[in-house]
């Protein structure tokens, strides 16, 4: 039995505190940096990491390693997490406002390009954010994560060939609205 399951033997046995804490310091750098990823935002992925790990916990007496690794299945935590997140009202209605003064303009160009490339993402994080569920958790385990496909049928357990087929015509449909905005 791995390290993990160990662990969460004793959560789910005895209500651990402390394999608790060590189940997730040993994940907690890993799924921050997933979330931070897609929020570029520190205080806004420390949040959801702390969110994702409550769901965890809560939900840890569930976790059946027969159908998932422990990874596995905390990264569908974590994607769902993130999804929710970008489907809520608070993110719909909060915007980051960055002014130009706030920022030390060395150079112009460097700037510029810059702005242009996050300006790019969010018109991509827009479109992505449109998507079902299972779209999203797709795109954002392909692209955040760096996930193969068949990493990606195994969380979400459908096809390779159906998460390949999807992920295309995702792309498809990103570059089609992209040009069109």
């Amino acid at each position: 039995m791995d390290k993990d399951l160990r662990l969460i033997k004793k959560i789910k046995k005895r209500n651990s505190r402390s394999a608790a804490d060590e189940l997730i310091s040993n994940y907690y750098k890993e799924i921050y940096v997933y979330v931070f990823k897609q929020t570029s935002d520190k205080e806004l992925s420390m949040d959801l990491t702390q969110e994702i790990f409550i769901s965890m916990l809560k939900s840890i007496h569930n976790f059946d390693e027969s159908k998932a690794s422990f990874r596995t299945w905390l990264y569908r935590i974590s994607t769902n997490k993130v999804v929710d997140y970008f489907r809520s009202k608070n993110y719909k209605y909060t915007t980051i406002v960055e002014t130009i003064e706030e920022k030390q303009i060395e150079d112009t160009t460097d700037f510029t390009i810059s702005l242009e490339h996050k300006e790019d993402v969010e018109k991509v994080q827009g479109i992505v954010n449109k998507l079902s569920s299972e779209h999203q958790e797709i795109f954002r385990l392909k692209i955040f994560l760096e996930s193969t496909f068949l990493e990606i049928s195994k969380i979400l357990d459908i096809s390779e060939s159906t998460v390949k087929t999807k992920y295309y015509s995702i792309l498809k449909k990103i570059k089609k609205e992209f040009n069109e905005v």
